[in-house]
């Protein structure tokens, strides 16, 4: 027996930019507004209004947004206007978790860099033997700012194939899933071997570790930063329809047939949320029994592989997408008009990451979220969605404060287990034998 009941009526969709100062009433440079330009974007979101003055300031600083609200153009905007302004000492690094938000972000980076002559370079390892050292060849003359994944980034620096004693600002994107145990370790290293205390750090995400101030506070007085947080912060979005359907583990497919053909591809695209590769996988191969168009993304495929299925769904070539939480972090899914949890989400931070897949910046739809809820335990999350939903406040156990203390380990408040996240770590590359190899220093 299954029962359903609607959270959240779609209310009015917002319009980005609506009110505040404009990019150029900012002050940013020219070239950044052509890069815009480029991009046909012509207003800032409420998290640029808030961010972009202050980050031109130098603060280093938390950026705490929910998500689809334009944070990579929040920092990127005035860190590139920050290298533009000193040119004699010009080096910026971002940390992604993955291969595909790193491409993602530096698709983004260069359009707007390019009006200005500004660099920039993409370190996400993988593919054959030397990959790394091909990618850290020396930069033409200018301004250089490097994307980087952990996994490569910790093995360029430990294979000496780049320093950087040169860095002005560092930025930290996707905290949560950075200070995942995945990553954790990568990124300390990372920090001890950049001048973190004379950097200007962007710490920037929807949601945040409780243990982010303990790993950045080893390398720099964390009490010195600015939180810049937007008033929608952890709440759930208003305009997209959410409902959840109370039904057994035996007739989520059945369900799930149905909903795709109520949902013809022209209606745009949807993505399937599972808890496990192996979920994905098993659905996959029902979807092709039943001649569903679609495409797989989980962890434990290779990053080019990732990549080129990410690319593709965002072209539209298939417009349904069967993965893991892989693809609910940072990844721009503007064209997706429907989300299915057909496994629901472990936490509540995972919740917010999915529903904030649909309704996003760019979006021409508000798009409405399907969760199947199967288990006693997915129905207390639920309990704690709908009280949020009800009242309009953010997410229970939720935090945006860098200084905030770990937790004692007892507190489960937002999560039923500690889960393992896939890895998504650059290969290694090249050889400690190449002693010509020229070290990038950034």
């Amino acid at each position: 027996m299954e029962y359903h009941f609607l959270l959240v009526k779609a209310q009015n969709f917002p319009l980005a930019g609506r009110g505040g100062p404009s990019f150029d009433e900012m002050g940013l440079q020219p070239a950044l507004l052509a890069g815009l330009g480029g991009l046909s974007i012509s207003r800032p979101t409420a998290v640029q209004r808030i961010a972009i003055p202050a980050l031109r300031r130098g603060r280093s600083a938390l950026c705490a947004a929910e998500t689809g609200s334009g944070k990579t153009l929040a920092y990127l905007l005035p860190l590139l206007d920050g290298l533009l302004s000193r040119p004699a000492a010009p080096r910026g690094l971002v940390v992604l978790p993955s291969r595909e938000l790193a491409l993602q972000v530096g698709a983004v980076a260069a359009a707007l860099c390019r009006p200005a002559g500004l660099h920039v370079r993409g370190l996400t390892g993988g593919g054959a033997a030397g990959g790394l050292r091909r990618q850290l060849r020396a930069p033409p003359p200018g301004p250089a700012v490097l994307l980087g994944t952990p996994g490569a980034l910790r093995e360029a620096l430990r294979r000496r194939f780049l320093a950087l004693e040169r860095l002005r600002w560092m930025v930290l994107d996707e905290a949560d899933t950075l200070m995942d145990d995945s990553f954790a370790g990568m990124l300390e290293e990372i920090l001890a071997h950049a001048p973190v205390a004379r950097t200007q750090v962007v710490v920037v995400g929807a949601t945040f570790p409780t243990g982010l101030s303990q790993t950045v506070g080893k390398f720099t007085d964390v009490g010195q930063f600015v939180t810049l947080a937007t008033q929608s912060l952890h709440r759930l979005p208003p305009h997209v329809q959410q409902k959840f359907v109370r039904i057994k583990g035996q007739d989520k497919l059945p369900e799930l047939l149905q909903l795709l053909k109520e949902h013809p591809a022209s209606s745009g695209a949807i993505l399937i949320f599972c808890k496990s590769a192996s979920t994905v996988n098993w659905l996959g191969y029902i979807l092709d029994d039943h001649k569903i168009k679609h495409l797989r993304l989980q962890g434990q495929m290779s990053a080019a592989a990732r990549a080129g299925i990410f690319a593709s769904f965002q072209k539209g070539d298939v417009s349904v997408l069967v993965c893991t939480d892989l693809a609910s972090r940072g990844l721009d899914t503007s064209s997706v008009q429907l989300v299915v949890n057909y496994d629901f989400p472990d936490t509540l931070q995972d919740y917010l990451h999915r529903v904030g897949r649909v309704g996003r910046v760019g979006s021409k739809t508000p798009g409405a979220v399907v969760s199947f809820v199967t288990h006693r335990w997915d129905v207390d999350l639920v309990r704690k969605i709908e009280t949020a939903a009800r009242k309009r406040t953010g997410l229970p156990g939720m935090d945006s404060s860098i200084n905030k203390s770990p937790p004692n380990k007892g507190n489960h408040a937002t999560q039923r287990k500690k889960k393992k996240k896939s890895p998504v770590k650059g290969k290694k590359s090249g050889s400690n034998s190449n002693s010509q190899v020229l070290m990038t220093h950034v």
